[in-house]
């Protein structure tokens, strides 16, 4: 059965050495996150998510969820006690608005926590993270009265969240949507349609879910322009707050899916449900988006999670199987083999996984930095410079650290050889559970096509100009630094590599936006090895400043630069690759005719 220790230690080096969190004490809540404070919230969130989230990952995806002939979700078993035990805890609203219930501490903590989390049951996790989500969008768009009626209970975890998209006929292009909306005397809306790959769509883990639907109002505009936003509750609400009769949406179906087996993706169907509109009429994508961008972050963070348990895993099982002898002679000659951990490849996989998730993890706390500035932030030229980044980074961590996550699942699956085959050992659920991350909320093409269509020039290309004199800043700032001149080779050469590729779209693809498309995934690819790299220029500099103070230990520390200068010469040569492909346009890409296919 596969085990999971949360990387507490390697969280604290972060906030405390690389991008040390009390820079932020101007900002609501930091002042409240003490070290000691921090620390202690760690460790209890390793604690419940080590004993008594992980244990049920695997029994869950071998049960998975059960709809009844009411169409009522079943979860699988524990998932109930856990998921009280999580809301008990406070975990929900560690970040929310301490207005309506919430702690108030930084969003950069709960990011950590829905790291911990998602290793160690992601399934389980993506019931209270899409809470998060409609949290967002409701706090964000929401009336008064209804961040009353909604908000309070989402905190708490008494009640819970979904995003309803996606259509059968239509993902990506939202402006195909056919679900209706009618007005009410009352105000409300009748809501009539069908959903498909809804999560946590239905189950019993909370007293009510408060679907955010997407719905066209009668008569409005066709296409994306005339789309609505409506948060329609399971159960009815009294108006004293309590719960009435149920609501006429239903789960009609569940998916038999690849992964996540124990989080119910449901097809939702209304019959006339009751909604509330949420924002403007027929500006329903504005406050969708707000869902999305919340919930791009957090897909990031399962890619980094799934990445580390299995890299966990496959580390534990390379030093204990026994098998063939070091090519450099027997390191463990009283034993009939050596353990795996020998020989090179078995090395080059691990650490072409660690390397990713140490500079993944950073990344995501830095980029979760960026959002606790643009949230909480009075600074106007703080804020926007913050939002720009973010804005910017989104496609660029939930397309690269799900990628590279499940590629780093499957490095580790091949590590256990046949035994990564087997169910018993759990790295084949892994692989499952990875892949969808590639694909919902947004595939990562089309995060990709955002990041080149959109992003780039957003602002007449303000964000990414800002990315590129921020990472040269740090470079010019050490570079006489004779110890960091290792990494920030590999880091000036990649920025290079970017900043081309990004002239090279100026000069190619406003004319020929197909060049665009093309070179899309390679450039945000590239984008992602280089913010790794700073990352990891970053940890360096912090690692290399700790050393003196170490007092003969600095094992971690070594260790740290040991994988730092791993990254550096074994993964950042791809930026060349990368950017050669781009370099090569659209032409043969696009030359063959459909029917050649």
């Amino acid at each position: 059965m596969p085990s999971y220790k949360a990387p507490v230690e390697d969280v604290l080096f972060l906030l405390r050495d690389v991008f040390p969190i009390q820079r932020y004490n101007n900002l609501p809540g930091f002042a409240d996150a003490s070290p000691d404070l921090v620390e202690a919230i760690l460790s209890e969130a390793a604690r419940l998510c080590e004993e008594t989230l992980q244990p049920l990952n695997q029994p869950g995806d071998r049960a998975g969820c059960v709809r009844g002939k009411d169409g009522a979700v079943t979860t699988p078993s524990g998932f109930k006690e856990a998921y009280h035990a999580f809301v008990a805890g406070g975990w929900v609203g560690l970040s929310a608005d301490p207005d309506f219930g919430g702690q108030g501490l930084p969003y950069t903590l709960a990011a950590v926590i829905n790291e911990f989390a998602s290793s160690a049951n992601m399934a389980f996790a993506m019931y209270p993270g899409l809470s998060q989500g409609a949290l967002a969008a409701l706090m964000t768009h929401g009336t008064d009265t209804q961040k009353k009626m909604f908000v309070p209970k989402l905190i708490s975890g008494e009640w819970s969240g979904t995003m309803n998209l996606t259509e059968s006929h239509c993902g990506t292009d939202l402006g195909l949507l056919k679900t209706k909306a009618v007005p009410e005397a009352d105000g409300s809306y009748a809501i009539f349609g069908e959903k498909i790959f809804i999560s946590a769509g239905d189950h019993d883990l909370a007293d009510n879910i408060i679907h955010l639907v997407l719905a066209r109002i009668e008569g409005a505009p066709a296409g994306i322009k005339g789309i609505s936003l409506f948060a329609v509750p399971k159960i009815l609400i009294e108006p004293d707050g309590s719960l009435g009769a149920s609501n006429k949406v239903t789960c009609g179906a569940l998916e038999h899916k690849m992964g996540i087996h124990a989080n119910a993706t449901c097809v939702m169907n209304y019959d006339g449900a009751k909604g509330f509109l949420v924002g403007e009429p027929h500006r329903g994508l504005n406050a969708m988006f707000v869902m999305m961008n919340e919930a791009r972050l957090g897909v990031a963070i399962q890619g980094l999670a799934i990445s580390e348990v299995a890299y966990q895993n496959a580390a534990t099982y390379a030093k204990e199987r026994l098998q063939g002898r070091a090519l450099s002679g027997p390191k463990f000659p009283e034993k009939p083999a050596d353990p795996i951990i020998v020989h090179p490849d078995i090395r080059r996989n691990l650490m072409t996984i660690r390397a990713f998730n140490e500079a993944a993890r950073a990344l995501v706390i830095w980029t979760a930095l960026k959002s606790d500035i643009a949230h909480r932030s009075s600074n106007e030229a703080e804020i926007q410079a913050a939002a720009d980044c973010l804005g910017l980074l989104t496609p660029v961590l939930k397309g690269v650290l799900t990628d590279v996550g499940f590629d780093n699942t499957v490095r580790a699956q091949q590590i256990l050889g046949g035994h990564g085959y087997i169910e018993e050992w759990g790295m084949e659920q892994f692989v499952r559970d990875a892949r969808i991350a590639m694909i919902y909320e947004g595939a990562n093409g089309i995060q990709a096509l955002d990041l080149v269509g959109r992003k780039l020039a957003k602002d007449g290309g303000r964000a990414v100009m800002a990315f590129f004199a921020e990472v040269k800043t740090f470079i010019k700032d050490n570079e006489c630094d004779a110890s960091l001149a290792p990494y920030l080779a590999g880091l000036k050469q990649s920025l290079a590599h970017l900043e081309q590729a990004t002239m090279w779209f100026m000069q190619n693809a406003m004319a020929k936006p197909e060049n665009a498309g093309a070179g899309s995934y390679d450039y945000m690819h590239l984008f992602g090895l280089v913010a790794l790299a700073y990352m990891w220029a970053h940890i360096a500099k912090a690692a290399i400043a700790l050393k003196p103070a170490a007092n003969g230990d600095a094992t971690a520390l070594d260790t740290k630069l040991l994988l730092a200068t791993y990254f550096m010469e074994r993964i950042m040569p791809e930026t060349s690759a990368h950017l050669s492909r781009i370099s090569s346009g659209a032409a043969t890409m696009m030359a063959l005719e459909a029917e050649q296919f």
